[in-house]
């Protein structure tokens, strides 16, 4: 077992399965089309030699049968219908089970023989091959050199189309050889021609009693039927016909094994994905995210640094120190650029952007709408949206639970919808994109809606709420029970969604990532939700308070506006302090009470108060004084203290004190 090239094999397996994925979901939405085929048949190639290199046998049996499905596929014996897409799915799947199996103990626990058997058995069943053109006739094709094979096989990895292209020329064509070499060379501008056959260099002895047909391999972007038809345009050319070049006939296993081990040998390199939905990416490099979070915390502790550097230039000032202090001024000018060009470059090191996570959502949809029998049309917007690759990994389940409950909740059935007017199909959005610092992600559905009056009884019903309550909530603050602990309008447990509880732990994944959730509904046209969420967890922009002759720090992203009142306008509702500002009323709270910090005894005339909350809920934090706002390096509290409820991290000051940063859901859900 080549345990040392483990890693960069399940890096390598992970985007294969990921193409297959997506190439599955294109070839059922699309249907057959020469590249689609020829991308999936690639990455089944590509992993077989991979894992037999590995010595997982189970994998690469796997995907030799996959392959070999594909290949009747790209030879047009087998039409692509819903049976073979079920089939390659569920083989899939297989793939994934054996993936984790690898990740658990490098031992296949799955079992792949009815899968292989079902393979075996699809390829053999009496399935009407799907028709050629009459002309094509490739009975004979030429033997190539182990050279030309291996061009053939890099064009391939690259992600070019391979073709066998058959020429025959009009027989009133005067000069053949002439002509052939217009055709070479239009070929050649086009994409790269390996060989010609007969041999391009005797052509200028054809006369016209010559042979009028002629074979060239051919590397380029286009399909079989672009290539005929770009061909046919030229003149004195009968007819025109084209094969997929069938790479795995020619090239031998031990090729095959030995360009893996050398790509494995070199670390940095990366897997060209083989779809025609991608586009050419720039060179990368794969890095350990512990490296990059070692490099973060390097970047932390620098600007920690010059954070104290700013403040002991601020005390030389004070004491009018001025040469010092000019010195000091210039070199601390040049760190913070130097600081700020780093921690941009790391923090884009660490961004992915969204598409990855959204990858996985068609199919999901897919499988979701069949079992529960709806007609779902998926729109995914905003894929190049770049997001810290932590919170892409935590944001996942917060998101599928969303999208889970839109299909099996929020978008009715089929007949339902006519009933109602709508199209029978149903539409679900989903997309993601920068709103100032923060990255914006919609699920939105054009279902039924959220009733508000359903809500309240089913709070009711759950003793969640009492009558008082329930008489005085309005519509949106009856929405918003959805998020409460245990709630749920489902009338029965779910596979699907939400297997009876509500959305209080969507909420609650989303707030530790110092998000905010909201939601907007409209009874018989759908719903839609809207998370916002920080561009990554590590550096952050927070506001310095004071609370007696203590620094807290309230993050940015939580704050709405900043007020300043006087006690006069403050009154007493339901025992509670509050505030009216445009016409809404603000509940007050004293951080001080909540921190036991003792209040100032002589009581100033005006009140700082930090708006903070999301959408129309709002919380006023009263604090004894506003210091300024800068970027603030987000530390663990650690094990020892752990968990502090309305307590997100700390931080070090430019003092070398430690200031605690406010987890402002915890403080709003303390009330």
């Amino acid at each position: 077992m080549l345990s040392e090239y483990k890693e960069v094999f399940l890096e390598e397996l992970e985007e294969q399965l990921q193409v297959m994925d997506e190439v599955i979901m294109q070839l059922e939405q699309d249907g057959e089309t020469e590249q689609v085929v020829q991308s999936l048949f690639r990455a089944a190639h590509t992993l077989k030699g991979s894992s037999a290199a590995m010595g997982y046998e189970d994998m690469k049996q796997l995907t030799h049968e996959m392959e070999h499905l594909l290949d009747q596929v790209r030879c047009n014996v087998l039409a692509v219908t819903a049976p073979l897409i079920d089939l390659l799915f569920q083989s899939l799947d297989c793939l994934k089970k054996l993936r984790e199996d690898i990740l658990r103990n490098d031992a296949s626990e799955t079992d792949i023989s009815q899968y292989v058997q079902n393979l075996r058995a699809f390829v053999a069943a009496p399935i009407e091959p799907v028709a050629l053109p009459q002309e094509v006739s490739f009975s004979s094709l030429p033997e190539l050199s182990l050279q030309q094979r291996l061009k053939v096989q890099e064009a391939q990895d690259d992600g070019l189309l391979v073709h066998w292209i058959r020429v025959k020329l009009s027989p009133d064509c005067v000069i053949k050889g002439a002509r052939v070499y217009v055709i070479h060379s239009n070929l050649s501008s086009w994409g790269e021609v390996y060989y010609t056959s007969p041999d391009i260099d005797g052509l200028e002895e054809q006369t016209n009693d010559a042979q009028d047909e002629f074979q060239f391999l051919y590397a380029g972007t286009q399909s079989g039927k672009e290539l005929q038809e770009l061909t046919a345009r030229l003149t004195e050319v009968d007819y025109v016909d084209t094969i997929l070049f069938p790479d795995e006939a020619n090239i031998a296993e031990e090729h095959v094994n030995a360009s893996y081990a050398i790509r494995q040998g070199n670390a940095e390199a990366t897997t060209a994905t083989q779809t025609n939905i991608s586009s050419s990416k720039s060179p990368t490099i794969r890095v350990s995210v512990d490296r990059l979070d070692h490099l973060m915390n390097l970047v932390g502790e620098l600007v920690i640094d010059h954070t104290r550097i700013n403040q002991v230039e601020r005390m030389l000032r004070s004491n009018n120190v001025d040469e010092s202090v000019e010195g000091l001024s210039q070199v601390s000018d040049h760190l913070s650029r130097i600081i700020a060009d780093l921690q941009d470059s790391v923090m884009k090191a660490r961004m992915l952007p969204i598409e990855q996570l959204f990858n996985r959502f068609p199919r999901m949809i897919r499988d979701l709408t069949r079992d529960l029998g709806k007609d779902i049309e998926l729109t995914i917007g905003g894929k190049d949206t770049e997001l810290d690759r932590t919170i892409i990994e935590k944001i996942a389940d917060p998101l599928i639970h969303l999208i889970r409950n839109a299909v099996d909740h929020g978008i009715e059935m089929p007949q339902q919808r006519v009933l109602s007017g709508k199209s029978r199909k149903g539409s679900l959005q989903i997309r993601a994109a920068h709103e100032d610092n923060l990255v914006v992600i919609y699920v939105e559905d054009d279902g039924a809606g959220i009733d508000p009056e359903k809500m309240k009884q089913s709070a009711l019903r759950k003793g969640i709420i009492t009558v008082e309550e329930a008489e005085a909530l309005s519509d949106r603050e009856a929405i918003e029970l959805i998020f409460r602990p245990g709630f749920s309008t489902a009338s029965s447990v779910s596979d699907v969604s939400g297997r009876g509880v509500g959305m209080d732990i969507v909420r609650s994944h989303i707030q530790k990532l110092n998000g905010l959730i909201d939601i907007e509904t409209k009874l018989g046209e759908g719903t839609r939700f809207k998370i916002k969420l920080p561009l990554t967890l590590a550096i952050i922009i927070g506001l310095l308070v004071k609370l007696g002759d203590q620094t807290f720090i309230i993050p940015m992203g939580n704050i709405a506006e900043i007020v300043r009142i006087s006690h006069d306008e403050i009154t007493m509702v339901r025992g509670q302090p509050v505030i009216l500002l445009r016409n809404q009323i603000i509940p007050i709270v004293w951080l001080h009470d909540r921190f036991n910090i003792r209040r100032a005894e002589q009581m100033k005339d005006n009140i700082q108060l930090v708006i903070v909350g999301s959408a129309e809920k709002r919380m006023a934090l009263a604090v004894d004084e506003l210091i300024g706002n800068q970027e603030i390096v987000i530390k663990s509290l650690g094990s020892y203290i752990g968990k502090v409820e309305g307590i997100a991290g700390s931080t070090i000051l430019g003092d070398g004190k430690v200031a605690l940063i406010l987890e402002v859901s915890g403080i709003i859900n303390q009330r």
